[in-house]
């Protein structure tokens, strides 16, 4: 995502912190110039199949066993739990692109003046079957003083399952991507922006309940899915609902909201919880035309799986082990660190789980793929972190085998928080992130980022041609930012697909116009819908532009769809980042061009 300004200064005239009803700045991470404010080392870091990696063990695999190191448990008479916390988040609040990865679970209970700062790969998650059997009186807080006031690139972070009463009356959660907030309930206010409303740049909520009012202040664009909120307060550039209790009218684009009574299919991502003293994985069932949370009244529908069904994985299980897994009828619990895999994790069985701790990453070695899933019914991967390896894999996550055709739409493969990186901790390549075959695929939240800054960062150092392609038919994506590929950030081939909410920035590093030329077409589109298709739907989708190594370069569109009556948009908008390039039009030919340095979006309310 977005880089500070190259002096690393901060953006000047921000609103002090206290001042009534702020103007937002909708600013991105290397916009030059003003704009206008009117609209450390985890252990057990070892390759698999080195020398220093297990021998798979002979069946059968025991399934359950403790958590590792990196999962810090507290109950209420946990001594030092404040102490605890700050010590993390001192290790972990700059460690942008570091190795430690942290879970802390508090079991059910009552906690009192605890303020929970969550840095990078850090995750919070209470042990209840609900939010409120988990009651923090204090704060879970995400604050960017880290980085100058600039939440731009708080990333890569979590809170879930607890109930909160802020010792002020509004927590803060200035996040940027690939920082979820589900499962929340928020006894007062949500503060979206970092303290003086710098900028900012997230984000996702699901699943939660706000008492108070949320208020995004500087936020340039947020999804809220099936959730209450008692308020919502402001909107720069893109807001999204879909099923929330709560949400403001539907007024884009002034002000930008988007709102969806229901949510057409979901299925809440599974959680860790204690039944006693017995830790459980919680399965939520699928819901039709959702609207509010699974929880607010009274035990959440669905099933649960026993820890002993699962295999706890540690930092330097073999990727045969993980298999060998599988394959005997055991789900994955990825605990926290970091995966060197030199094959596939291969999920072949319906209903299997695949669920991370604190930001578990794997990182396919040799050109493999991370993850391959068969086309089976029920699969949930769920809470961790891809991360492409040196040498370029054609792709890092498939969904279904290329010409998948089963139909599952009882009981859909359901993708949340299952983020992509390529490049940023060091080089890494691959030519398609994420490859959906399966139909009715769910896609709940991902940031997939081919990165802009950081380590092994250059148009061809960490090449990457397509961000999502969606070829099987009837997938639902909810809550997708995709962003700065060298060629179509997503490309939909499949029928009756769907996507609410949409973040896309285009690569910054485009070198000049030949490099991003799609045939007679100037620059690939953001988010491209093939000419087979007949049958599509989107609502609230934005690309930007910030061509910051030639901004001369010019978008035809940010979106590409065919020209027919089944393919339908709804609230689009393109951007250009402080005149860092240029988008001609919206969608196809329709929509006027941006032009100047203002920032202000160019819209279109309904397509075709």
């Amino acid at each position: 995502m977005l880089t500070p300004p190259t002096d690393g200064s901060p953006r000047a005239g921000a609103p002090t912190a206290g001042s009534p009803s702020p103007s937002p700045a909708p600013s991105r991470r290397t916009v030059l110039g003003a704009i206008a404010a009117t609209a450390a080392t985890a252990p057990g870091l070892l390759a698999l199949g080195s020398p220093a990696s297990a021998a798979p063990a002979a069946d059968p695999l025991p399934g359950g066993g403790d958590l590792g190191p990196q999962v810090i448990v507290f109950d209420p008479s946990t001594p030092g739990i404040q102490a605890k916390l700050d010590e993390i988040f001192k290790q972990q609040e700059s460690a942008q692109f570091g190795t430690g990865r942290y879970a802390f679970l508090f079991k059910p209970g009552t906690y009192n003046g605890l303020n929970a700062q969550l840095g990078f790969y850090t995750s919070i998650a209470g042990l209840g079957l609900s939010p409120d059997d988990t009651s923090i009186n204090g704060d879970v807080t995400v604050d960017a003083g880290w980085f100058n006031g600039n939440a731009t690139q708080n990333f890569w972070r979590s809170a879930e399952n607890l109930a909160l009463t802020p010792v002020n009356g509004t927590n803060r959660w200035a996040v940027a991507q690939a920082a979820p907030f589900r499962r929340m309930h928020v006894r007062g206010g949500l503060n979206l922006a970092p303290n003086g409303f710098g900028w900012a740049s997230g984000g996702y909520i699901a699943d939660s309940r706000i008492d108070g009012t949320v208020g995004p202040y500087s936020q340039q664009q947020w999804y809220t899915r099936d959730s209450s909120v008692g308020g919502w307060t402001n909107a720069v550039w893109n807001m999204v609902f879909s099923g929330v209790e709560g949400a403001p009218a539907q007024s884009f684009p002034n002000p930008p909201y988007t709102t969806l009574d229901t949510t057409p299919v979901s299925r809440e991502k599974p959680f860790l919880y204690l039944d006693g003293a017995d830790y459980k994985v919680f399965l939520p069932e699928k819901r039709t035309d959702a609207r509010g949370t699974t929880w607010g009244s009274g035990t959440p529908r669905g099933t649960s799986l026993a820890l002993t069904q699962f295999y706890v994985a540690k930092p330097g299980v073999s990727a045969a082990t993980l298999n060998a897994a599988l394959d005997q009828g055991l789900n994955l619990l990825l605990t926290p660190g970091i995966y060197h895999l030199d094959a596939a994790v291969e999920v072949k069985r319906a209903n299997a789980v695949v669920l991370g701790l604190g930001y578990a990453t794997l990182i396919p070695d040799n050109g493999v793929t991370a993850v391959k899933v068969a086309d089976v019914d029920g699969v949930r991967l769920a809470g961790f972190l891809i991360d492409a390896g040196a040498v370029n894999s054609q792709t890092l996550l498939e969904v279904g085998p290329s010409g998948a055709s089963a139909d599952h739409s009882a009981n859909p493969v359901t993708v949340q928080d299952v983020f992509v990186r390529i490049g940023g901790a060091g080089p890494g390549k691959a030519t398609t992130s994420i490859v959906v075959n399966s139909r009715h695929t769910i896609i709940d939240h991902t940031w997939v980022w081919r990165a802009d800054h950081g380590d092994g960062v250059g148009w061809e150092t960490n090449r990457a041609d397509y961000g999502v392609r969606v070829n099987g038919d009837d997938v639902l994506a909810t809550g997708l930012f995709v962003e700065h590929f060298n060629k179509y950030d997503v490309y939909w081939a499949g029928q009756r697909g769907r996507t609410i909410f949409y973040q896309n920035e285009k690569a910054y590093d485009a070198p000049n116009q030949a490099a991003v030329q799609d045939g007679n077409v100037k620059g690939f589109a953001a988010y491209k819908v093939a000419d087979s298709v007949t049958t599509h739907e989107g609502w609230g989708l934005g690309s930007y532009c910030n061509y910051t190594a030639d901004n001369t370069i010019r978008q035809d569109h940010g979106f590409a769809a065919p020209n027919t009556s089944g393919v339908k948009f709804h609230d689009l908008l393109v951007v250009s980042l402080g005149g860092q390039g240029q988008y001609e039009h919206v969608i196809n030919d329709i929509g006027a061009a941006t032009s100047g340095t203002t920032t202000v979006p160019s819209t279109v309310v309904s397509y075709p």
